[in-house]
């Protein structure tokens, strides 16, 4: 998929969601095959500018071109403004969010809550792609209920307003994250405009990425959820879209490295206190599917130290490898 001068190969990129895909989490999601990876959504106050969260949040030091941050507000003039600190702090991409559902975003009237307000949508839009010269993107839902579900008109006035891409997740605000994905809704969006549509809801397969491509006609495909604790679903995706074909399952000495790399770019970011309790809940996802979940988790969940934490993860991978060889 090209995005102004960036060719995004695979058309397979990582959802930005808050407090999971920050720098350590979106560089192995981009070195396991993600085409893309935004960033979780930062504020566009600018009081909050200046935070130790939001300057983490930018922090892009060692990510592969191109980086792309998303922003969430209601505000034109501050969205604009926004945009425009963002690329000279690193962003080279842009993306507005328009479909977060949460209750405190909302609201602020920011978030899925704009999809109410067409017109403010278009001020938006406009505001912040004249702001910068680096594409701007957006992510929408098909509306804000089942009975408002306006997304092909937001779509048109992206379309108009320069939105150089446009994400869907194919629910509304009201349904959040339960209740089946219209695919449909996103296929409708896809054949009324012209720029790329990138398909995003309950995607967790590489067949499940084919069938959406296939059915709604999207440019490509964005993950959330399934690349919590599996990161390397992006190279099973990828895989398989180019050859039909499934990878096989990574082996446990192989995950071990890649959780490995995880943590130690948690510890490097958030500092080693903050990092091993931060790493926690990645590691209730890493170890999910594998035997003996439970007793890792109660281990991991009560250590202090970087040194422990690596220790047991690798104990806990060293085993299962174990168990698999006895088992050949």
């Amino acid at each position: 998929m090209q995005l102004g001068p960036y060719s995004l190969v695979p058309p397979v990129f990582l959802a930005p969601m808050a407090g999971i895909s920050d720098q350590p989490f979106r560089q192995l999601c981009r070195r396991l095959g993600a085409g893309l990876a935004v960033s979780e959504m930062v504020s566009t106050h600018r009081h909050l500018r200046e935070t130790r969260k939001t300057r983490l949040r930018r922090d892009h030091a060692g990510e592969p071109e191109p980086r792309s941050v998303q922003m969430v507000g209601a505000d034109p003039a501050a969205m604009a403004e926004a945009a425009q600190f963002n690329v000279d702090c690193g962003a080279q991409i842009i993306d507005i969010n328009m479909g977060c559902p949460a209750k405190k975003v909302c609201g602020t009237q920011a978030g899925a809550a704009l999809l109410r307000d067409e017109a403010l949508v278009g001020r938006i839009l406009e505001a912040v792609v004249k702001a910068v010269a680096a594409p701007v993107t957006l992510k929408i839902r098909t509306g804000w209920d089942l009975t408002h579900r306006n997304g092909i008109a937001i779509a048109r006035i992206a379309e108009q307003a320069g939105i150089a891409a446009l994400t869907v997740h194919g629910r509304t605000r009201a349904c959040g994250y339960t209740g089946p994905v219209d695919y449909a809704s996103i296929r409708a969006i896809k054949q009324a405009v012209r720029i790329p549509v990138i398909a995003n809801g309950d995607i967790a397969s590489p067949e499940q990425a084919r069938w959406v491509l296939d059915a709604t006609g999207a440019d490509a495909v964005m993950i959330g959820r399934a690349a919590q604790g599996r990161p390397w679903i992006f190279r099973e995706i990828a895989y398989y879209l180019t050859t039909g074909q499934r990878l096989p399952p990574p082996e446990p000495a192989i995950v071990s490295e890649w959780v490995a790399e995880h943590l130690h770019g948690l510890y490097r970011l958030y500092g080693e206190i903050a990092g091993v309790r931060i790493a926690r809940k990645h590691l209730i996802g890493y170890c999910q599917s594998w035997p003996d979940a439970a007793a890792f988790r109660a281990q991991v969940n009560v250590v202090e130290h970087s040194r422990e934490q690596l220790a047991l993860v690798r104990h806990f991978f060293e085993r299962l490898a174990n168990q698999e060889r006895l088992a050949a």
